[in-house]
């Protein structure tokens, strides 16, 4: 183990541990889910998650990093509202069983070019731009923590790039609270063991839930780790690795967790070159994986700290923590002019985030947009040069 092993592993577990777990808190107050789930939630999903990726590195000796979906998180926190939890848990088990499926037979790919990977970005774009747009109303409920925060995002990578800037985000923005802000009292919560749920199933919610977040875990996830494994040099088991995580999934929705997979960015940077020689990167996937399980392990004292901070914060580091994610979708979605009014249709249906007929908006989305591509043959060019 080196310093640069060391390093890109702890900024890989960085990227769980500070926007993710933003994300999965955010979503269990807008789905109203009681303080067991999220605790149930935080441990499945991190140290179950963390596990997964530690057991593929230790078995492949392939950098391999993740603990959960933040995409599929914020899917759910604007597509699932009055949805109970075992319909929840149904629609995660269900998800998972779709990605094991894939993996075994082996056809994820061609079904994926069912759908122009510039849609399921404009979806993807859609669902996450409200988290982005609430970072403006806190500028003018607290200018000075709204203020420092966005020093912080832009000071942070300036001082190293190695940092991310939602880590100077939440230290500017501490900082700024410590002035302004009156922290409440510490109400500590019990520890609590992951809670056993029962799944409820529909086909409403196959369509609705279970089917948009197969395709956001495949796509933004999985998909993206396997192409950065390939681009950095390492021959991944491809099918092997979606089943894991199909399996993952599974094991994890009977517990509130949304998904267990491998991590697209965090993979990214542990197999890149500065995570050292490349027969020794495994290592810093093995850093990302232990810290990320103990952060699973004591996520049950995070919730009380942020139970402390204030709601216009949370939306701060929620909005800051997908400003990346958000950025890369408008570019991947936009940039191929083939698609730009299918892509358009898919973007506005998806922020209007208005469900028909039991059918969420995303799913809406990319139907409409699919639609829209076929009729007005967007796409023909690029499928003919092929």
């Amino acid at each position: 183990m080196n310093a640069q092993n060391t390093s890109a592993g702890i900024l890989s577990a960085l990227m769980a541990c500070t926007g993710g777990a933003m994300m999965v808190i955010t979503a269990a107050q807008r789905l109203e889910l009681t303080t067991a789930a999220l605790v149930s939630w935080l441990f499945i999903v991190y140290v179950f998650g963390g596990g997964l990726n530690l057991w593929l590195t230790l078995h492949y000796k392939i950098p391999f990093a993740g603990a959960h979906s933040i995409t599929a998180a914020a899917f759910l926190s604007t597509s699932a509202m009055q949805v109970s939890l075992p319909e929840l848990v149904g629609s995660y088990l269900m998800a998972g069983a779709i990605i094991a499926v894939l993996g075994l037979t082996g056809i994820f790919n061609k079904l994926l070019e069912l759908i122009p990977r510039p849609l399921i970005d404009a979806m993807l774009a859609g669902l996450i731009l409200h988290y982005v747009v609430d970072i403006v109303p806190v500028f003018q409920q607290s200018p000075l923590v709204a203020g420092l925060a966005i020093l912080g995002f832009f000071l942070t990578p300036k001082l190293s790039k190695a940092l991310p800037p939602l880590l100077g985000v939440l230290v500017f923005g501490l900082i700024g609270l410590f002035i302004v802000y009156s922290f409440p009292e510490a109400v500590p919560i019990p520890f609590s063991l992951p809670q056993f749920v029962v799944p409820q199933f529909s086909a409403a919610n196959l369509l609705s839930l279970a089917l948009p977040l197969a395709i956001l875990v495949i796509s933004n996830d999985l998909a993206v780790a396997l192409a950065a494994l390939k681009k950095n040099g390492f021959d991944p088991p491809a099918n092997k690795t979606i089943v894991a995580s199909g399996i993952g999934t599974v094991m994890a929705s009977f517990f509130g967790g949304q998904a267990l997979n491998i991590g697209g960015m965090m993979t990214a940077l542990c197999s890149s070159e500065e995570a050292g020689e490349k027969s020794q990167r495994y290592k810093a996937a093995i850093v990302s994986s232990v810290l990320v399980i103990l952060f699973g392990l004591f996520s049950w004292k995070l919730i009380v700290l942020i139970q402390m901070l204030p709601g216009y914060f949370i939306a701060l580091l929620t909005g800051f923590s997908l400003v990346g994610v958000l950025l890369g979708s408008l570019q991947s979605a936009f940039k191929e002019t083939q698609f730009k009014y299918s892509v358009l249709f898919a973007f506005v249906i998806s922020i209007a985030n208005v469900s028909f007929f039991g059918i969420s908006s995303a799913v809406w989305s990319l139907l409409i947009g699919a639609l829209a591509a076929k009729l007005l043959k967007e796409g023909n060019e690029k499928v003919r040069s092929v």
